[in-house]
């Protein structure tokens, strides 16, 4: 695991100045137990989110790496993790892959996202299919999805620090709330 902190914690001082952590793993599920524990403790005790939303951060990015590896890529490839905070103002995570799974655009995963957060498609829905429409949508500000060259998928999620204290129970599942989708 190829592990790269783009920039150090802020420091006194420079409350603006992110922290932004890159990570490249290959594409094995057996990384994304240290994913998860990584982003649990970043959230809850560098960025000054609640315990609860740490857990929700950790859903997150563990729905955006499981796509990224099950959907975007194959085996013996790799998915580039970065989490980005600004301390008290929010956290972002992105997932690139490298599109040589089953691949598919960012047109395409907007309209699949417009499907799946209608109500009548999240009732019959199975036990897949709902890892972005309910968790990612549903615990994050901002989804947005752009293309890579040549091929492959950037996926970038954020949550922000005031909205995470003025939404602290579980999202309504048929919220058609609005993202900024491009």
């Amino acid at each position: 695991m190829d592990m790269r902190n783009e920039t150090s914690l802020a420091l006194p001082g420079h409350p603006e100045q992110p922290i932004r952590i890159t990570m490249t793993l290959p594409t094995n599920a057996y990384f994304l137990s240290g994913i998860r524990d990584f982003t649990f403790s970043l959230a809850k005790n560098v960025t000054g989110f609640s315990e609860q939303w740490a857990y929700r951060c950790q859903a997150v990015i563990d729905e955006l790496c499981n796509n990224a590896i099950e959907h975007g890529s194959k085996p013996g490839d790799s998915v580039t993790i970065c989490i980005e905070s600004i301390v008290g103002k929010y956290i972002e995570f992105s997932v690139e892959d490298n599109g040589s799974g089953h691949p598919v655009n960012a047109e395409e995963m907007n309209k699949l996202i417009h499907e799946r957060k209608i109500p009548s498609y999240i009732q019959h829905i199975g036990v897949r299919g709902r890892g972005l429409p309910q968790i990612v949508i549903g615990w994050t500000d901002e989804l947005e999805f752009s293309d890579l060259k040549p091929h492959g998928l950037k996926v970038r999620a954020r949550k922000y620090f005031d909205k995470a204290h003025e939404t602290q129970s579980v999202p309504n599942r048929f919220s058609l709330k609005t993202f900024a989708l491009t």
